[in-house]
């Protein structure tokens, strides 16, 4: 059965619906990274919205997949812009609430070799609750692809959304928050999720092993697929059947912001249009490949003519 009758014959009218913290990103660019008491100058400024799962999300929708979201964001600029500015990618913004006046912000700091510092003020983030129109959104969709909160409180909300519609498919990217809260706390969502996507430090840090045995050690918690991204190398793909490392593509890095949610978008693309797991690989590297020659994670996500034009050229 092709994935557009199951959606049809199952009244799925959204793909996938992205479940975790909206923010508004300010990225600075510097030189190098500072250590205590020096002054370093800001060579450059941007404003982007952002958020793990919202970067995923929002990549899948230039993608051509039909997507939602459910989160927080404030009564302020900052709010309204986020929203304006999922309406305008196509995002199903139904499950996003508006509270307060604190919408989540990062500050990232970026080096001219590319990697980033963030500091995270959650904001309303921490408010975040299960609510009927979180509801509604989360029963339409194939599936829900879940980042982190720093709150405890919005943490326990993501868990009792999965207890309440007990969805069939969940990709999860835990991110190094959440990895640091250890087997334990996450082994509800673990042992439900049809792919886990982590990096190496984030495996390391989860389970206290590496690559193999790590990715084994989650395989026997319950998670169905392994993702491990590994920068430029490629990743690394580990289920009950297939085990495979996928070379990257090169690129110039200029921020390696979002790099990994564009990854997951590629992947998570390739899941839904019923490609083999190596082609999924393939078109989460290409995306993420893509992603880190601009500054920001949102401004050069790929579209669905880079993609068409890397699937044709395979």
């Amino acid at each position: 059965m092709s994935y557009k009758l199951e959606r049809i014959l199952r009244g799925l009218n959204v793909d996938i619906v992205g479940v975790g913290a909206l923010n508004l990103d300010n990225l600075y660019c510097v030189s190098r990274f500072g250590t205590s008491g020096e002054e370093i100058p800001i060579l450059s400024r941007s404003v982007s919205p952002g958020g793990s799962a919202t970067n995923t999300i929002v990549a899948l929708s230039r993608l051509g997949i039909k997507t939602g979201f459910i989160g927080v964001v404030g009564n302020d600029t900052a709010g309204r812009t986020i929203l304006n500015n999922l309406n305008l990618e196509g995002v199903d913004t139904e499950g996003v609430a508006q509270t307060g006046e604190n919408t989540g912000k990062v500050i990232a700091l970026i080096d001219n070799e590319g990697e980033r510092t963030l500091y995270v003020h959650p904001g309303v983030n921490d408010s975040f609750q299960i609510n009927d129109s979180v509801i509604r959104l989360a029963i339409k969709a194939n599936f829900l692809h879940l980042s982190s909160f720093v709150g405890e409180t919005s943490f326990n909300s993501q868990k009792k959304l999965l207890k309440k519609i007990k969805p069939n498919n969940i990709s999860f990217a835990p991110g190094m928050l959440y990895a640091r809260k250890g087997m334990r706390a996450l082994e509800e969502i673990i042992r439900i999720s049809k792919i886990l996507f982590l990096n190496q430090d984030e495996l390391k840090i989860l389970t206290g092993n590496g690559l193999k045995e790590g990715s084994k050690k989650l395989l026997d918690l319950g998670a169905n697929t392994i993702v491990v991204t590994l920068g430029q190398r490629g990743c690394y793909i580990k289920n009950g059947r297939e085990e495979v490392t996928i070379e990257g593509y090169p690129s110039k890095v200029v921020d390696t912001t979002g790099a990994g949610d564009a990854f997951a978008a590629g992947f998570i693309y390739g899941v839904l249009s019923n490609y083999p797991l190596i082609q999924c690989g393939k078109f989460g590297n290409k995306l993420a490949s893509i992603s880190i020659r601009k500054v920001g994670a949102i401004a050069n996500l790929p579209t669905i003519k880079d993609l068409d034009s890397f699937i044709s050229s395979l």
